[in-house]
């Protein structure tokens, strides 16, 4: 009788942490909209997206507004176009904010960080970020850098 509600306690115990990690998955996922389930998309433009991905994050002063909902080749220009839905909580953002591309951390995600401008106009369903910045590559700032260092070194030499 004992060992019968030691299983069952046992079962309870799996089945609430099978649970905890279903829901923790969901939440780590961001498979939820925007907060408050409501929202406007917004496009940007950009020419190097780098490892931005669908379902990152939006943010604004450091705190997620939104998220990425689709990103997309732009076939006469041939740029990433990054679709954002952003809560209805920040319905007063200025038309003429710009949006770039940055990194939490070193090497961590990245993400699209709004810059607010000053106009008296809010962005809308369907506005158009104008003044972007594409992302920061690792790979060709250190390639930059190792150039630069290549071409210094026969100078060196000459002397």
């Amino acid at each position: 009788m004992q060992s019968r509600a030691l299983e069952i306690l046992v079962g309870f115990f799996v089945c609430l942490g099978v649970s905890a990690v279903f829901i923790l998955t969901f939440r780590v996922a961001s498979l939820t909209s925007v907060e408050g389930g409501k929202g406007y998309t917004v496009t940007a433009t950009f020419q190097n997206i780098g490892g931005l991905k669908t379902g990152g994050a939006v943010k604004l002063a450091g705190v997620k507004i939104g998220r990425i909902k689709s990103i997309t080749i732009d076939p006469n220009s041939f740029e990433a176009v990054a679709t954002m839905e952003i809560s209805d909580v920040y319905n007063t953002i200025p038309e003429d904010s710009g949006g770039k591309i940055l990194t939490a951390g070193l090497l961590g995600e990245q993400y699209v960080s709004i810059d607010v401008g000053g106009a008296e106009e809010s962005l809308k369903e369907g506005s158009k970020l104008k003044f972007t910045q594409s992302a920061l590559v690792l790979e060709n700032i250190i390639g930059q850098f190792l150039t630069s260092q290549a071409s210094k070194s026969p100078e060196k030499d000459a002397k």
